[in-house]
C-alpha cells in the first residue's frame, strides 16, 4: 500500500491535467464554432482592438528594442571569437523575426491581456452578469469570448511585426553606436539575408499566440470560482496557462514551418 501511494498521485495528477486539456478543446471548439455564426458584436470587436493592439504596443516596442540591442551586443561577443562579427545583422534579423519577436510579443501581451480578460470575466460570473447575459437572450461566449479571440488573432500579427521592426532597429542602433558598423552595411547585410518566409513564420506564429491568449483568458475567467479568491486564481491561471501554450505551440511550428 505504502508503494501504491505515490502511484495513485501520479495518476491522480495525469487524470487531472488530461481532464484539463479535454477542457479547454471543448471550449476552444465552441468559440471557433461560434465564430461561423451570427450574431457578431462587431462594438465589442473595436473595443477588444484597441485594448489589445493599440494599448499593448508600448510595452511590445520596448521589449522588442532592448532585446534587438542586447541581442547584437551578445552575438557581437560571440562572434569576436571566430572573427564573424559580420554575422551581426543577419542574426538579429533572423533571431527577431522568427523567435524573439513572436515569443516575447506574445509572452508580453499574455502577461498584460489574459489576465484582464481573465479578471474582467471571472468578475461578470461572480456578480452574475453572465447569468444576466442568459436571461436577456445573449450568449455569453459570443458577446465576451468570440470579439476577444478573432481581435487577439488578427493584432497580434501586427504587434510582432511593429515590434519585428523595432527590435532590428535596437540592434542596428547598438550595432551603429556601440559596434563600429557602417550603418549602410548594416541594413544592406539585414534586407538582403532576411528571406520573406522569416518574416511570414513569424507572423502566423503571432496569430497562433494572439489566439491562445485570449483563449485562455476567457477560460479561466468563464471557469472561475466564485468570490475574490476565485477571481485572483484565474488570472494567475491564465497567465501561466497561455505562457506555457505559447512557448510549447512555439517549439511545434518551429518544428512545422523549419524541420529539414
Amino acid at each position: 500500500m505504502i508503494l501504491l501511494s505515490p502511484l495513485g498521485a501520479v495518476g491522480r495528477s495525469v487524470l487531472g491535467l488530461l481532464g484539463a486539456i479535454g477542457r479547454v478543446a471543448l471550449f476552444s471548439g465552441q468559440a471557433v464554432g461560434h465564430i461561423f455564426r451570427p450574431p457578431f458584436y462587431f462594438k465589442e470587436f473595436l473595443q477588444a482592438v484597441l485594448y489589445i493592439g493599440y494599448f499593448s504596443l508600448p510595452v511590445v516596442g520596448l521589449t522588442a528594442f532592448f532585446t534587438g540591442g542586447a541581442l547584437a551586443l551578445q552575438i557581437y561577443a560571440g562572434g569576436a571569437r571566430f572573427n564573424a562579427e559580420s554575422v551581426v545583422p543577419l542574426i538579429v534579423a533572423i533571431g527577431m523575426v522568427r523567435e524573439l519577436g513572436p515569443v516575447l510579443g506574445g509572452l508580453m501581451v499574455a502577461g498584460r491581456v489574459a489576465a484582464s480578460i481573465a479578471a474582467e470575466v471571472g468578475t461578470m460570473k461572480v456578480t452574475e452578469q453572465l447569468d444576466a447575459l442568459v436571461t436577456l437572450s445573449t450568449h455569453p461566449m459570443k458577446y465576451l469570448t468570440v470579439p476577444r479571440v478573432v481581435a487577439a488573432t488578427l493584432t497580434m500579427p501586427i504587434l510582432v511585426a511593429i515590434g519585428d521592426v523595432i527590435g532590428v532597429m535596437g540592434g542596428f542602433t547598438v550595432g551603429v553606436t556601440r559596434l563600429d558598423f557602417n550603418a549602410a552595411t548594416y541594413l544592406n547585410n539585414t534586407i538582403d539575408f532576411l528571406e520573406s518566409w522569416d518574416v511570414v513564420s513569424g507572423l502566423l506564429k503571432a496569430a497562433v499566440f494572439g489566439f491562445i491568449v485570449a483563449m485562455m483568458g476567457c477560460y479561466h475567467g468563464m471557469n472561475s470560482a466564485r468570490g475574490a479568491q476565485g477571481v485572483g486564481r484565474a488570472t494567475t491561471n491564465a497567465v501561466v496557462s497561455a505562457s506555457v501554450l505559447i512557448l510549447a505551440s512555439n517549439y511545434i511550428l518551429t518544428e512545422l514551418f523549419f524541420a529539414a
